[in-house]
């Protein structure tokens, strides 16, 4: 097995739909310019209220990957 380097960096991503949604939404987004995605650890969830109903959801992850030689 080869030896590995990975980078971890937090990102936040929205929804009005769900929870899941704010995770797919940021880890689409980052799919985009980052290469070798490889894992997401939730960090912490948040919700926006409106009129006593939740509105929008905001959901901070961790993602890993490995670096490249």
């Amino acid at each position: 097995m080869s030896n590995h380097v990975y980078k971890k960096i937090e990102l936040t991503g929205s929804s009005p739909i769900s929870i899941e949604e704010a995770i797919q939404n940021a880890i689409g987004k980052a799919a985009k310019t980052l290469n070798n995605l490889h894992w997401f650890e939730v960090v912490e969830t948040r919700g926006y209220i409106q009129d006593g109903k939740v509105a929008h959801w905001q959901v901070t992850i961790k993602v890993g990957f490995t670096l490249e030689d």
